[in-house]
């Protein structure tokens, strides 16, 4: 009996063994919850102190504390680690703030990080300012970029989109208002299109003016038509709608203008420079401008055509250059873009001050798109793998950098939200004569019809 009884144990040891090893590989975030979890809590507080000192991030303690517990317990005063606040769990990792002894700084944290990781046996470990002597440490349980899962809250708002989830769990947000325009960059397959597609609905549901020039035909933006206030098909029309923007652009500017003809006596908040300062009832609504393959623009055979050219760079130079503060902004997708596309390009690309860079084919495009504000982030630019579409590498002008991949969201759904949406387009007078024409929708055919599962569309 006692042989059955010992046979049955091993028999559910090695069950459970099995269950946890398969949760962990086939449902990451369930094995968190229940196995990851308390084991990587119970590390933490039982090697805190002894990983921060083998990290280097103990200080010796205050003169008058050392006094103290010589004098009480006669014993050898060790370092102290930084002081730690409260363990949060998350569904993704854990919280944690630290305070740092005077001396430190937040570099040092971020250098052990590494060590952090395997020490607590998690799958990467975070660090974030939150003010002077303060840290934030959040340890993440689980490849989250793998199967991507958008946090419950987003902190979203006017011309803030939540569009991809960063490998620290956190939601990237697409901010016009501190980062006006933007680069984005990628190979065929690479997901350039789902990064936009999850953009451009974020922004339906807001009153923004969306604009778009899709020199492949508009296969990209034609779904979205519904929602679209002007849209281009090919470079003869946006040589004819980037002006009418140009003009819409200096109309803004007489209007800012106006207001500051500041008379005496005027308060300081009716003082503006730029759109967002004039009243809500004044204010023109914010236009969204977004250009599919931006290459199909600088590309010519013929000198008429470069010409054309020459006049539609120059425009979206001005654009970029002084869109902001009238309320335009751009959002730049192609597979490569330097200076090999002629002249205009460098400069164009310098006023694109986010950057967005998907899988690659080769280190010079890395370096088109991240070279000049994030070096370091061009390596793992270059590293991005085919199997992942949607996985990018985010960059900003402060250097910083940051791994990003972006939900999955089918073409039907993303026009159904554009259709749905379609009566929140603000009226701009100037661009009424490039509303897309929608046709409409093809009647249902008679008799049934047997269901087929429809194919997973691949990204691009």
């Amino acid at each position: 009996m006692t042989d059955l009884v010992t046979w049955a144990e091993l028999g559910g040891s090695l069950a459970a063994i099995g269950g946890a090893a398969y949760a962990r590989h086939s449902h990451p975030a369930a094995y968190w919850s229940t196995v990851g979890l308390p084991l990587s809590v119970a590390r933490l507080l039982a090697s805190y102190s002894s990983t921060m000192d083998a990290c280097g991030l103990t200080v010796e303690p205050p003169r008058w504390r050392a006094l103290a517990v010589r004098a009480a317990t006669r014993r050898e005063v060790r370092p102290v680690p930084p002081r730690r606040g409260v363990i949060r769990p998350t569904t993704t990792g854990l919280r944690m703030r630290l305070r740092l002894a005077p001396g430190q700084e937040p570099a040092d944290v971020a250098a052990s990080a590494e060590r952090l990781r395997h020490a607590w046996g998690v799958h990467a470990v975070y660090v974030r300012d939150i003010r002077p002597g303060v840290v934030e440490l959040r340890p993440v349980g689980f490849d989250v970029l793998k199967k991507v899962r958008m946090p419950r809250r987003l902190d979203g708002g006017p011309l803030r989109v939540p569009v991809a989830l960063r490998e620290d769990a956190t939601a990237f947000l697409r901010d016009y208002r501190a980062v006006p325009h933007e680069l984005v960059l990628g190979a065929t397959l690479s997901g350039k299109s789902m990064y936009l597609r999850n953009l451009l609905v974020g922004l339906a549901t807001q009153p923004v003016v969306l604009a778009g020039i899709d020199c492949k035909r508009g296969v990209e933006l034609a779904p979205f038509a519904p929602r679209l206030s002007a849209l281009a098909t090919d470079p003869a029309q946006a040589a004819e709608l980037l002006p009418a923007l140009v003009k819409e652009m200096e109309d803004r500017y007489d209007l800012i203008k106006a207001r500051q003809d500041i008379a005496p006596g005027t308060p300081e908040e009716l003082i503006t420079s730029d759109v967002w300062g004039l009243p809500d009832n004044e204010r023109p609504a914010p236009i969204v401008l977004f250009i599919d393959e931006v290459a199909e623009l600088f590309l010519v055979a013929t000198r008429k055509e470069e010409e054309r050219r020459d006049e539609m760079v120059t425009h979206l130079i001005r654009l970029a250059q002084l869109g902001r503060a009238a309320g335009i902004y751009l959002e730049v997708c192609g597979q490569r873009f330097g200076a090999e596309l002629g002249k205009g390009a460098t400069m164009l690309r310098a006023q694109l001050t986010g950057r967005v860079c998907h899988r690659v084919n080769d280190e010079a495009s890395a370096k088109m798109a991240l070279g000049d504000i994030a070096p370091e982030a061009v390596s793992a630019a270059c590293a991005v793998p085919a199997e992942l579409p949607g996985l990018a590498v985010v960059g900003d002008t402060s250097g910083g950098w940051s791994r990003i991949r972006t939900p999955y969201l089918s073409l039907a759904d993303a026009a159904a939200t554009c259709r749905a949406t379609a009566g929140l387009a603000p009226d701009v007078p100037t661009l009424v004569p490039f509303r897309p024409c929608l046709s409409p929708m093809p009647a249902a055919a008679p008799g049934p019809v047997a269901p087929v599962a429809p194919a997973r569309p691949a990204t691009e």
